[in-house]
C-alpha cells in the first residue's frame, strides 16, 4: 500500500503521448511498481518473441463511457474525517491529472447499507404531493456540500454523475419497511408509482439547487433484492415486468416531462438476469423509448458467464450501452472484509474490467471510493474492501493495489475511446495473459495487459 497524509501523497504525471515510432509503458507489479513509466522505440527484433499481440484498428467495437467509483454516505464520512490536506490528496488521487482521472461517480438516492442509518427524503406517511421532500444532512453537508466543488474542479474532463435509489419511503411499500421483501404498493400508473416517479424528479431538482446535474439515473439498485425474504438492508423489489410497466407508465414520462435531460439505466443488478431482463423491458416500445442503457453488478458473475448474459444482450439490443455499475470485494460471506495491500484483489478488479471491456461493456464503476479500516461504516455491518482505506485516528489513508489496477484503465482509456481488434499470435491459455486495445479520441492506441 501507499500511505498518504496531509503533507505527502504519491502522484502520477499527466499522460504525455509518445512521439511517432516510440511507445510509453506503465507497469504495476506485486513487487512494488506502481504505474511506473518507461519509454522505448519500436524495432523489428532478430529473434521472434514468444507471443505477438497485433492491434487491428479496422475492427471497431463499443465506445467507452468511462470509469469511476461511488460516493456513499460512508465515503463522505471517511473523506471528511481526514485533515484538510489529506482530503485534498484523496480527491486529487481519484480525479486529477496526477491521479486516476475518474469521470463517472455513482451516488445513492438517500440511504443504502453504507449509511449510518436508514432514511429516505420523504418519510412522512402518505405525502403523495411530496410536500415534505427534503435532502438530508448526509446530502447537504456530506455528498453535495463538503469538497465536491474541488473534486469536480480538479478533473480536466467533466465528471458524469449517476443516481441510484435503494428504497422508497416505507409508506409506499407493501412491507411498510425499508428492508426485507417488498415492492411498491398497487401497480404501475397508480398514485404510489406516480409519487415514486416524481420523487426521482424532486431529487434531481434539489441536487440541481446545489449545482449538481446528473447524467443518468438507474431505475432501481438491485431490484431483485426486494424479492428476497428477510433481505437485510434497503431494497425495493421489481420483477422485469414490473420495471417495464413502471418505466412505461410512470418513471419514463415523469423524467421526460421534467426539466432534466437525464439518461435512464435499467437492471442495475447482477448480469445473470440477462438477457431476460433486457428482453422484457426493451421489447416493449412504450418502455424502451425512455431507456438509454443497461447496468450490471459483478457479485454473481461466477454463475452468470458473460457469453450467456451480456453478449446476447448486446447482440439483441446494440443501441443500448451496457455499463458495469457496481463491484466490490469482501461482500461474500467467505471473503475477509479488508485485506490491506492485497495484490490479488487488484488482479480481480483488472480481470473483471478486461472481461467486461472485451464483451461490449462501455465502462466500469467501483463501489465505495474510500472506507475505514473495518470496511465501513455500514449500518448492517456489511463491510467490504475498497481501493482506498482511511485511518482517521492517524489522519492518513492507504492506496491499495486495487487503486492502481483501476488506474491502468481510467487514466489511459478516456471517454469516447473505441475498442479495436487485438489478436494474439497464439492461444493465450498457455500464457495467462488477458488484454484489450482501444483507440483514443486523440488518435493514440492503448493496450492494457494483465499477467496474473
Amino acid at each position: 500500500v501507499c500511505v498518504c497524509n496531509a503533507t505527502y501523497c504519491d502522484t502520477l504525471d499527466p499522460v504525455v503521448l509518445p512521439a511517432r515510432g516510440t511507445y510509453v509503458k506503465y507497469e504495476s507489479s506485486k513487487a512494488g511498481k506502481r504505474l511506473e513509466r518507461s519509454e522505448g522505440s519500436f524495432q523489428r527484433s532478430l529473434q521472434a518473441p514468444d507471443l505477438i499481440l497485433t492491434v487491428d484498428t479496422t475492427q471497431r467495437y463499443q465506445r467507452v463511457k468511462g470509469f469511476g467509483g461511488s460516493v456513499t454516505d460512508a465515503v463522505a464520512i471517511n473523506a471528511l474525517s481526514l485533515p484538510e490536506g489529506a482530503q485534498d490528496h484523496l480527491l486529487r488521487s481519484y480525479f486529477s491529472e496526477e491521479g486516476l482521472e475518474y469521470n463517472l461517480v455513482r451516488l445513492p438516492m438517500a440511504s443504502c447499507d453504507f449509511s449510518l442509518h436508514a432514511y429516505t427524503y420523504d418519510d412522512v406517511p402518505y405525502d403523495y404531493e411530496l410536500t415534505h421532500f427534503s435532502l438530508r444532512d448526509e446530502d447537504t453537508k456530506l455528498k453535495a456540500g463538503g469538497r465536491r466543488e474541488q473534486a469536480l474542479a480538479m478533473s480536466k474532463q467533466p465528471v458524469s454523475l449517476i443516481a441510484s435509489p435503494w428504497t422508497s419511503p416505507a409508506w409506499m411499500k407493501t412491507s411498510e419497511s425499508y428492508v426485507g421483501k417488498g415492492t411498491l404498493k398497487g401497480q404501475a400508473g397508480d398514485k404510489y408509482h406516480k409519487t415514486w416517479a416524481n420523487y426521482f424528479v424532486r431529487f434531481l431538482d434539489e441536487y440541481g439547487k446545489h449545482n449538481l446535474t446528473f447524467w443518468a439515473v438507474t431505475a432501481e439498485n438491485e431490484p431483485s433484492a426486494g424479492l428476497i425474504n428477510n433481505y437485510p438492508f434497503q431494497c425495493l423489489g421489481f420483477t422485469a415486468e414490473q420495471q417495464r410497466d413502471f418505466i412505461a407508465r410512470d418513471l419514463g414520462p415523469a423524467l421526460a416531462n421534467s426539466s432534466h435531460r437525464v439518461q435512464l439505466i435499467i437492471l442495475d443488478d447482477n448480469r445473470l438476469h440477462l438477457p431476460h431482463w433486457a428482453k422484457v423491458v426493451l421489447e416493449d416500445e412504450e418502455a424502451a423509448r425512455y431507456v438509454h442503457g443497461i447496468g450490471i453488478h459483478w457479485y454473481l458473475d461466477f454463475i452468470g458467464p458473460i457469453q450467456d448474459t451480456v453478449v446476447p444482450t448486446h447482440e439483441l439490443f446494440p443501441d443500448y450501452y451496457i455499463l458495469a455499475t457496481e463491484a466490490s470485494i469482501g461482500a461474500h460471506f467467505w471473503e475477509r472484509d479488508v485485506i490491506l495491500g492485497c495484490w490479488d484483489r487488484g488482479n480481480q478488479y483488472s480481470h473483471s474490467i478486461l472481461m467486461n471491456l472485451n464483451h461490449f461493456v462501455a465502462g466500469w464503476i467501483d463501489w465505495n471510493l474510500a472506507l475505514d479500516l473495518e470496511g465501513g461504516p455500514n449500518w448492517v455491518k456489511n463491510y467490504v474492501d475498497s481501493p482506498v482505506i482511511v485511518d482517521s485516528s492517524e489522519g492518513i489513508f492507504y492506496k491499495q493495489p486495487m487503486f492502481y489496477h483501476m488506474g491502468h484503465f481510467s487514466k489511459f482509456i478516456p471517454k469516447g475511446s473505441q475498442r479495436v481488434g487485438l489478436v494474439a499470435s497464439k492461444e493465450s491459455k498457455k500464457t495467462d495473459l488477458e488484454y484489450t486495445a482501444f483507440l483514443r479520441p486523440d488518435g493514440a492506441v492503448v493496450v492494457v495487459i494483465l499477467n496474473r
